[in-house]
């Protein structure tokens, strides 16, 4: 009888060893990982991640934020570079997403968030209460307060819900965990705008789309936009838990001493994993290679499942995709994993694909005709 809480449906598979983009169960199938664990291992087992973390673990691994840590200005210069942003180091995306509201509503002065319907930013009490999805909500009681939720890609009900108390706007450029959903340039373009207009913060969710997931370093840079607060987890240690958010420099006021902390956020041991990924997928033509290959896998699924009727769309930026289909999409995910393919599901009708930006075409190609198969 298991001693654990039975909030997760799990397969009855467990993975005991990986190399590259391939996970081993126990009974030594191998298996294609199109899941990187839901996003997270990004650069699949890459060797150098792994080197950088036993390194680190020879040396000393956490150290209080009472004290100098120089791998967190490592990995904080990694990811602004010249940008007038500052770094603060936790351990998810939902620790990051509470960091980004409490600041917005510090600096701002104000209280009220709009989220998005359909939105998903995280399960602490902030977060979820974020998030506009009434099934991660319900049973535990009263939400925080002072959060809305706009139309995605609607300027119009965004503009319907804003008050004198409006601190921010929080948006993910694409909607992972409800579907795979890309959201519109032009809307962008015109929120970030209106944004600037009326001086409300605007906060981009990068949990799920960093890290060169949609084949950039960030997916704001697809839209052209620079937010004032963004938020990072999953692929940044590409396994272990960091999470980090980033604010403008001109709202750093806000969290001055004692106002806001964690007791393991960016210690030497993640930091020092953030900054082998950092090193790797900054180098000359990795993320644009991988934006190619993003688009390759997706142009190749749609000629693969062109006509076939149990697919209805496949859409998505660079190596995050969903299939929506109008079949069970356990039973989906069952006959991929039969086949030795890994992938995921988001919403209640999409097959979502969320692979390492190490694939080969070759592997590529492996997944595609499994997928193909399945959906036979």
């Amino acid at each position: 009888m298991t001693k654990l809480f039975q909030n997760y449906k799990r397969a009855a598979v467990e993975f005991v060893k990986a190399e590259g983009n391939y996970l081993f169960d126990q009974d030594g199938k191998k298996y294609l990982d199109f899941s990187t664990g839901i996003g997270v291992t990004n650069l699949g087992f890459h060797p150098e991640v792994k080197a950088a973390l036993q390194k680190q673990a020879e040396e000393i691994w956490h150290t209080p934020n009472l004290y100098l840590n120089s791998l967190q200005e490592e990995v904080a210069g990694k990811l602004i570079g010249d940008k007038d942003y500052l770094a603060f180091f936790a351990n998810s995306g939902a620790e990051a997403n509470e960091a980004a509201i409490k600041i917005a509503r510090k600096a701002t002065g104000k209280q009220e968030i709009i989220a998005f319907v359909n939105s998903f930013h995280g399960r602490t009490f902030g977060s979820m209460s974020a998030t506009g999805q009434d099934k991660i909500k319900d049973g535990f009681g009263d939400v925080v307060p002072h959060f809305s939720y706009a139309i995605y890609n609607d300027l119009d009900s965004v503009k319907s819900l804003v008050t004198d108390d409006t601190a921010a706007i929080m948006l993910e450029l694409v909607q992972g965990e409800s579907g795979v959903r890309p959201a519109d340039k032009d809307f962008v373009t015109a929120l970030s705008a209106f944004c600037q207009e009326t001086g409300i913060l605007l906060i981009v969710d990068e949990v799920q789309t960093g890290m060169g997931r949609t084949g950039k370093l960030f997916s704001f840079e697809h839209y052209g936009i620079e937010p004032d607060i963004f938020t990072l987890a999953k692929g940044l240690g590409n396994g272990v838990p960091v999470g980090a958010m980033l604010a403008k420099e001109k709202i750093g006021f806000a969290f001055s001493y004692g106002s806001h902390g964690s007791t393991f956020g960016g210690n030497k041991l993640v930091m020092s994993a953030a900054s082998s990924v950092l090193d790797i997928m900054l180098a000359d033509g990795f993320l644009p290679q991988a934006f190619d290959n993003g688009n390759y896998l997706q142009a190749e699924l749609k000629k693969a499942l062109a006509g076939n009727a149990k697919v209805t769309d496949v859409r998505g930026l660079g190596y995050m995709i969903g299939i929506e289909t109008t079949e069970n999409l356990a039973e989906l995910v069952e006959k991929a994993r039969d086949k030795g393919l890994i992938v995921l599901t988001a919403g209640t009708n999409v097959i979502r694909l969320l692979p390492p930006l190490t694939l080969t075409k070759e592997q590529i190609d492996q997944g595609v005709a499994i997928l193909k198969d399945v959906f036979a």
